[in-house]
């Protein structure tokens, strides 16, 4: 190898965050992004068109994440940004004093790049309490969109 060329470490697909999709296409209980944040759309109420010839969807809804509701309003022929949302399962190996998880997946890879949760508050205390220092088998729902990744529930194996 010359001295002008350089090496690729690694690539990935290109597979973007988020995809485009028309205001007035989204429904209640979908995604799309507010403020730069991942949110599930809670109510939406349109307004009819007025002068300016353009219907305006007026978008309640809460942040995937934090649960924090924000609001938005776009007229519903124009664009606007989903997030893409993935949920995976993952069984608990360990938990860290910090709140770290390492956790395992069916096919026995491991993860170890998610904490506990922050929202709701009491949720990361149950979960420590239903895993009991490795007693029971507890299953935690993984949430990633943009970037993040949340624990957003988890379940006690009987």
């Amino acid at each position: 190898m010359s001295d002008n060329e350089f090496a690729i470490e690694s690539a990935d697909a290109g597979a973007s965050e988020t995809i485009p999709m028309e205001a007035g296409q989204i429904k209640k209980g979908g995604y799309m992004m507010i403020k730069g944040k991942p949110c599930k759309v809670i109510s939406i109420s349109v307004s009819k068109t007025g002068k300016h010839g353009h219907a305006k969807c007026n978008f309640l809804a809460q942040d995937i994440f934090t649960g924090k509701k924000l609001e938005d309003m776009v007229p519903s022929s124009h664009g606007t940004t989903i997030p893409v949302v993935k949920r995976s399962d993952w069984e608990i190996i360990d938990i860290e004093e910090d709140g770290q998880l390492t956790l395992m997946d069916e096919g026995g890879e491991q993860k170890i790049d998610v904490k506990l949760p922050t929202f709701p508050e009491e949720m990361a205390d149950e979960i420590r309490e239903a895993w009991n220092e490795g007693e029971n088998t507890v299953t935690v729902t993984v949430q990633a969109a943009v970037g993040q990744e949340e624990v957003i529930a988890y379940k006690k194996e009987a």
